[in-house]
């Protein structure tokens, strides 16, 4: 079953989806900061347990090529999931161990540039106490499912 970021069920119900989120997709130049109070943060999907945040940037998520933000608190770990796009990454703040199936895992620092295949099933820790910020460009939709879902 795919769990979509952008169409998940919120664990809570008051909390504005990513989907709703959407920013409109633009022709003019777009700057934002990871801290800006105006950014409006919605709820991870249920898959992304514990302190975890989306911040649509650009774009529609259920669509190809939008950008977000997504924040993982200090000591928060994703379990083993993939997405059905390709996802470019820049963290922003925060210290977070990338670990890909069948790479060596990575740390990633701020600044820190990460590519993912689409496909690639993948673990994410936020190292430390510090919440972590992430960059993602995603190529398709945006969605993320969980590893028990692969058939290999």
């Amino acid at each position: 079953m795919n769990i979509y970021l952008a169409m998940a069920s919120l664990a809570v119900l008051s909390a504005p989806t990513p989907a709703a989120l959407a920013q409109p997709t633009v022709d003019s130049p777009l700057a934002m900061r990871a801290g800006d109070p105006e950014l409006q943060w919605g709820s991870c999907p249920p898959i992304f347990e514990g302190d975890c945040a989306i911040a649509v940037l650009h774009g529609n998520p259920s669509k190809p090529n939008s950008d977000v933000f997504l924040r993982i608190g200090g000591g928060t770990s994703l379990p083993a999931h993939y997405h059905t796009s390709a996802e470019r990454m820049i963290l922003v703040s925060g210290r977070l161990l990338v670990d890909y199936q069948g790479s060596s895992p990575s740390i990633l620092e701020p600044g820190s540039y990460a590519y993912g295949p689409p496909g690639s099933v993948h673990t994410a820790a936020c190292l430390g106490t510090k919440a972590c910020t992430l960059f993602i460009a995603f190529q398709g939709p945006v969605d993320a499912l969980l590893a028990e879902n692969v058939v290999e």
